[in-house]
């Protein structure tokens, strides 16, 4: 039976990668997946990959035992180590994100990425998300099949009990392993599968496929709101990704907020509570007009600019580099910024005269003060100057300046200072230009 419905979810797929934990739920797929290979699907094309947390002792020894298992059933194994941060929203949720962000930065183009979660697990999705006080969203839990960065994922267990999984780990004499960690209840899903969900389960027996049908009523739900307000947040949403804030002024709250939830999904950002949304429009959108506000949102930011949101990752501090650049043709930037180059003078670039004999060329990313750009009548504050290019606050310190001794000479890709300028016919100039397709 578990071979027919694992053809079933397979279709026309032919390339599959297993998540394997070396636990009882991953090891029945894999071992399911490589008998579908040897008897029925030859084409089939199986790999597994696991990831080491560093979070138990026995880490090691669970991918040996992985990797032995892989070597006897013929499949490529990969493995991977990750690094957790428990900032990132607690252990569990970090560890997860860790450990999908391994997965699909490691699978081949036209791969599908096959985890082994099943109907139990449903159900305590559910029930965290009911903790958590998630919207149908969040109650909607895991679908039978997703994307994580453009990679497909499919459930294919998501229908099937905890315990047909044992009965077939049983027929087949399959060894597994048992992660300690999983008797540890300061863990809510531990908690949830250890000390809750067993009563729920012994006074109604199919709550688990009870809940499973209210996650999938919700993701019903959501579906349909996707497909009414998708025009809307299409209006919304400009080529840079930014929302629109004076769209959204006139709707009501309910709506208002279903839209910048899908306007941060469509970024790829985890879902916000009913409580960071209310802030990310009091305390964002609808700040003092001269303010830079922003929300820390998971690993990234909610900032403001001329009446439009930002979801933005968060960006290294160059304030205070200054880069020593010795006229040679090319120079790389930091934090993949690109790399500026300079060339004979007349071509593409800002045109502005070479260094005299007194002077240092340096690269900086910051500069205060009045500047005399070339093309006005008089000097403007570099803030100022900013507004008037629509440079965002946070790219106006991650634009190259290029300076000659403690004097801006030009702002690269943007405007060069009266400085820059050549004092006559025989004074030798150059041409500026920065390459950000390199980023």
């Amino acid at each position: 039976m578990l071979l027919e419905h694992l053809q079933h979810q397979l279709g026309d797929r032919r390339r599959v990668c297993v998540a394997l934990s070396g636990g009882l739920d991953s090891s029945v797929l894999l071992h399911a997946l490589v008998r579908l290979r040897d008897s029925v699907l030859p084409d089939l094309q199986l790999r597994a990959m696991h990831v080491n947390h560093g979070l138990s002792t026995h880490a090691v020894s669970w991918t040996a035992s992985c990797e032995a298992q892989c070597q006897l059933w013929q499949v490529q194994f990969i493995p991977l180590a990750v690094k957790v941060d428990a900032r990132e929203g607690g252990i569990e949720a970090a560890a997860r994100k860790a450990r999908y962000r391994a997965l699909t930065e490691n699978l081949l183009a036209d791969e599908t990425l096959f985890t082994a979660q099943h109907l139990n697990d449903q159900c305590e999705t559910f029930l965290l998300a009911l903790k958590r006080g998630s919207g149908p969203a969040g109650l909607s839990a895991m679908s039978a099949e997703t994307s994580i960065c453009g990679h497909p994922v499919i459930r294919p267990l998501l229908s099937l009990q905890r315990k047909q999984l044992e009965e077939y780990a049983r027929a087949n004499q399959l060894v597994w392993i048992e992660d300690d960690s999983n008797q540890d209840t300061r863990f809510d899903r531990n908690f949830l599968r250890l000390d809750v969900l067993p009563m729920l389960y012994q006074r109604w027996p199919h709550f688990a496929a009870a809940t499973a049908r209210s996650a999938s009523l919700c993701a019903e739900q959501e579906l349909l709101l996707d497909e009414l307000l998708q025009e809307a947040l299409d209006n919304l949403i400009d080529l840079q990704g930014s929302l629109s804030i004076e769209g959204l002024e006139n709707l009501s709250a309910a709506r208002r907020f279903a839209l910048i939830r899908r306007w941060l999904a469509s970024l790829g950002a985890s879902m916000p509570s009913r409580e960071q949304l209310q802030r990310i429009w009091d305390e964002v959108a609808l700040s003092r007009e001269d303010a830079e506000p922003q929300l820390r949102l998971g690993s990234h930011n909610i900032r403001r600019y001329r009446q439009r949101l930002y979801w933005l990752a968060p960006m290294q501090s160059l304030k205070d580099t200054v880069i020593a650049w010795q006229g040679q043709e090319v120079l790389d930037l930091p934090a993949s910024l690109g790399q500026l180059s300079l060339t004979s003078a007349g071509q593409n670039g800002l045109t502005l005269r070479k260094p005299r004999v007194d002077e240092m060329l340096t690269v900086r990313f910051h500069a205060s003060g009045e500047v005399n750009k070339v093309g006005r009548d008089r000097s403007r504050s570099i803030k100022k100057l900013w507004q008037e290019l629509n440079v965002p606050p946070w790219d106006r310190e991650r634009i190259p300046l290029i300076f000659y001794n403690e004097q801006l000479i030009a702002a690269a890709g943007l405007f060069i200072t009266r400085e820059a300028l050549t004092s006559g016919p025989q004074e030798a100039t150059w041409s500026l230009f920065w390459n950000t397709e390199s980023r």
